[in-house]
């Protein structure tokens, strides 16, 4: 009996509305995880230290309500939880705007606990939550385990560390993970973290339709939650090879009218490998901040001979440039496949692929990744430890299925 069967009853929720907000903080997190990739942040030291102005919409009240969360914190800079909530509103804003500063400013908030020994849980979480921000996941799963030692029960910590297994392409460990959020989150996350890694260990067609089903039994739930399980579902769908439900299920993400940096780049990549770069391009157009969205923009805009890519191109490389000599490669799978699609320099595509494999950043994308940059430059034997990964977790992928078929014929 597959274990997801076992608790499909289980509705054990959150219910403080202080509680309720977290979750939803956590799961846009989530969907930040894996995806693209922001510059590492410069986290100022002096709390007074002017970095930029940013500007205001006088309509955007998380805006003016996080400018006077952050006076306050200036006159109580030991106020723990004014220090959180601080830093949780910079995490959320930082995700939204795919600014990289408001993760700085998350940081400079936790100053005064960041390095004690341990610090307070929930800064452990958010210490956590930046860590892997920044490809850290070393980091990030010892400060979890530090969460989890003190607090068994805790069921983000438990839920993050999930996602960053699966991130790290350790399906088996996140569904262990999944488990252990019985009777703490309420059933319909908890199918979706435990379906989430059953897609990719080799159960992709039980875990879309058992899903699928949650959804349906669920009407009435949180924006953030529909989010997260509709991508998911959508990245299902597209393991299955099935255009038209992912489709569905990207368009049911996007009618929330929740911006989510993530879902913008997995629908946009679904547009692309769908040939419609025209809708792709018009997705991303307002889009130039993240690097991974950028990048789509300037695939989509070289496939319609729009000249602008060559521009959108050399902000990409000023912008790795940059990262480089600052000693951050949290940018070289999107480096590689700008070497890979618009400079067409297959060989050092595949070196960068191979580098960001060698971090542990072992998803489909990164795997399609290192496939589509060997078949290029005409290496399948570099394409080994990847095969070799996909047959040891089971992961069934119909577009992965394909290039390994064609890396197997270029061997013989």
């Amino acid at each position: 009996m597959n274990p997801l069967l076992a608790f499909h009853a289980i509705r054990v929720g959150v219910d403080s509305a202080t509680g309720r907000r977290c979750w939803r903080l956590l799961l846009g997190m989530l969907l930040s995880v894996a995806g693209p990739v922001l510059a590492t942040p410069f986290t100022p030291t002096d709390p007074d230290r002017v970095l930029e102005k940013l500007p205001l919409v006088a309509a955007d009240a998380k805006v003016r309500e996080l400018q006077e969360l952050r006076r306050q914190l200036s006159g109580r800079p030991d106020d723990l939880e004014l220090a959180l909530r601080v830093a949780r509103r910079n995490i959320e804003l930082g995700r939204a705007e795919a600014d990289p500063r408001y993760y700085g400013y998350a940081q400079a908030a936790l100053a005064p606990w960041w390095n004690q020994n341990p610090p307070p849980p929930e800064v452990l979480l958010l210490r956590a939550v930046l860590r892997q921000n920044r490809h850290d996941f070393d980091g990030a799963l010892a400060d979890l385990r530090q969460v989890l030692a003190t607090d068994p029960r805790h069921a983000q910590a438990w839920l993050t560390r999930a996602v960053i297994e699966q991130v790290q392409g350790e399906p088996a460990a996140a569904l262990q993970s999944c488990l252990a959020l019985r009777r703490l989150a309420s059933s319909l996350l908890l199918n979706a973290c435990l379906n989430g890694a059953l897609g990719r260990n080799g159960q992709v067609e039980f875990a879309y339709a058992s899903l699928r089903r949650a959804l349906e039994n669920a009407p009435e739930m949180d924006a953030e939650e529909r989010l997260w399980v509709t991508t998911v579902l959508a990245e299902l769908a597209e393991q299955r090879g099935d255009a038209q439900a992912a489709e569905t299920h990207f368009r049911d993400a996007l009618a929330l009218g929740r911006r989510n940096v993530y879902l913008l780049g997995v629908y946009a990549d679904f547009l692309l490998d769908q040939n419609r770069p025209a809708e792709a391009r018009a997705l991303l157009r307002d889009e130039q901040r993240a690097d991974n969205l950028l990048l789509r923009l300037a695939l989509a805009e070289r496939r319609l001979d729009d000249p602008a890519w060559q521009r959108h191109a050399g902000i990409l490389e000023a912008r790795f440039a940059a990262a480089r000599e600052r000693g951050d490669e949290t940018h070289i799978a999107t480096e590689a496949r700008l070497k890979l699609d618009l400079r067409q320099q297959p060989v050092e595509a595949l070196q960068l692929a191979q580098r960001n494999w060698a971090q542990r950043q072992r998803e489909p994308r990164d795997a399609r990744l290192l496939l589509e940059a060997a078949l290029a430059a005409g290496q399948p034997a570099a394409a080994h430890e990847v095969l070799d990964w996909m047959a040891r977790v089971k992961l069934e992928d119909r577009r992965l299925a394909e290039l390994s078929q064609r890396l197997r014929e270029l061997s013989s």
